[in-house]
């Protein structure tokens, strides 16, 4: 009896290629390429705080030419205005990567990214603790103590 050959491996993104585009295409987005080169396309500055949703095309009227689409961007919120001001920007960056006038206009949304490689938060040090904590003065709450020396700390860091 013979053994049976392995079956060769599969890359996952071969396996899950077109769950994924068709999750894109729901969105608007002819392929993913806009979502995952977001950071190079729009330049890390306005990456850190926007992200494209979503590409809405207007409905094609007979007899007339195709109008281009709107970039729909989440941004976190007190970010809004900076990347409203940025919008022209933004505007020529991703038409010069789809080669072509695709987006007229952006539409922004305030929220959270949704992003989850935020950086995790820096460590106090100790020293800077202990020497805010000398500073307060009489708490007797130790928990209380802990945390406005913690509070005092980081506000110092920054």
């Amino acid at each position: 009896m013979a053994k049976p050959r392995p079956i060769p491996a599969k890359p996952l993104s071969a396996l899950l290629g077109g769950v994924f585009a068709d999750a894109f295409a729901r969105q608007g987005f002819a392929s993913r390429e806009l979502v995952l080169r977001w950071q190079e396309i729009a330049g890390p500055e306005i990456a850190a705080h926007a992200e494209p949703l979503k590409l809405q095309w207007p409905r094609p009227v007979d007899g007339q030419e195709q109008r281009p689409a709107t970039l729909v961007l989440r941004v976190d919120g007190p970010m809004a205005l900076e990347i409203q001001h940025a919008a022209d920007v933004i505007l020529q960056r991703v038409n010069r990567f789809f080669g072509w006038n695709a987006v007229g206009k952006l539409s922004l949304r305030q929220a959270p990214l949704s992003r989850r490689d935020r950086p995790a938060p820096r460590r106090l040090d100790p020293a800077a603790v202990e020497q805010v904590a000398q500073n307060l003065g009489a708490i007797e709450d130790e928990a209380l103590r802990g945390a406005l020396a913690r509070l005092g700390a980081a506000l110092k860091r920054t």
